[in-house]
């Protein structure tokens, strides 16, 4: 095995970078700017929704289509987005690949994207409302 090519970067590195384009929300405001009119955009995949469970009255828009439904300049995007000031909370399962799309959402000129520290779990667990889920709850798989 090789090492890395010239300028290559760990995952760690690039969502350290990522991040520092946001203001993360812990779970409480999150939740609050949602009821103030904020999107909390869910994007998990199905199955992962199925065995987690939901966020009552979020928009489901999964992570490969995600910038697509977004764009306000697209020709895909949702009625939603309408414009570049839409506030857009992402919500994975803990908080990682939501930061990653949020930064993205960021590139379309939708500066006001952020996302849950914590995820889904960290929702679940500070006792936010939340539907369905099959799996027995333990918490964060990762800290």
């Amino acid at each position: 095995m090789t090492g890395p090519p010239p300028g290559a970067r760990t995952i760690d590195q690039i969502l350290d970078d990522r991040r520092r384009l946001l203001r993360r929300l812990p779970p409480a405001e999150a939740h609050t700017r949602s009821l103030a009119g904020a999107l909390i955009v869910d994007i998990r995949p199905a199955a992962q929704r199925a065995d987690e469970g939901e966020v009552p009255g979020a928009l489901v828009v999964e992570r490969n289509v995600l910038e697509w439904r977004f764009d306000p300049a697209g020709e895909a995007r949702l009625p939603v987005a309408t414009g570049y000031d839409v506030e857009i909370i992402v919500l994975c399962s803990e908080g990682y690949t939501s930061s990653l799309a949020a930064a993205s959402l960021h590139e379309l000129g939708l500066t006001k994207a952020t996302d849950v520290v914590g995820g889904f779990h960290a929702w679940r667990a500070a006792g936010l409302p939340t539907t369905g889920g099959t799996a027995a709850w333990y918490g964060s798989r990762r800290s």
